[in-house]
């Protein structure tokens, strides 16, 4: 996710979020408030240390939380970088939580059954952005035409 593709305005989180870089970035973007979950304590220690050396300690904010616990329905962004196995299970929850109008960003594995509005990268760097829409069944997230493509970040491909 070397460019941030996360552009909403409004909370980012980032599940699963380990050494913190996700956050900073997001936070260096613009994006406020920024939060990484992350279960992981020494994870989230090098998180914090991260943040202090970056100068942003007292502005992002990294939590041992496990995600299936936390509440995503004021999220208008989710970065996840998780094992295939656990993906399915995600989009459930994604879908019951996250309000209209949310971006996801899955890096590395694509969600197994939502549709990607934009896709960029190869291999190891390959990351996948859904947008959540409502009208589909739970707000399941679809491609709408007009978001195909991602203000501020470099060429996409659909599909």
């Amino acid at each position: 996710m070397r460019r941030f593709w996360l552009c909403r305005p409004g909370k980012t989180v980032d599940l699963g979020s380990g050494d913190g870089r996700i956050v900073l970035a997001a936070h260096k973007c613009g994006l406020r408030p920024a939060v990484g979950y992350e279960l992981n304590p020494w994870l989230v220690g090098l998180a914090q240390l991260h943040a202090w050396r970056a100068g942003c300690a007292g502005s992002v904010c990294y939590l041992r939380e496990d995600l299936w616990k936390v509440s995503l329905r004021d999220c208008h962004n989710v970065s996840v970088f998780l094992a295939p196995s656990v993906l399915p299970l995600l989009e459930d929850k994604l879908q019951a939580e996250l309000p209209a109008g949310a971006r996801v960003v899955s890096g590395r594995f694509p969600l197994p059954t939502w549709q990607p509005v934009a896709v960029m990268g190869e291999g190891l760097d390959r990351v996948w952005a859904y947008d959540v829409h409502s009208g589909g069944p739970n707000g399941q997230a679809s491609p709408e035409p007009s978001s195909a493509s991602v203000p501020g970040a470099p060429r996409s491909q659909v599909g």
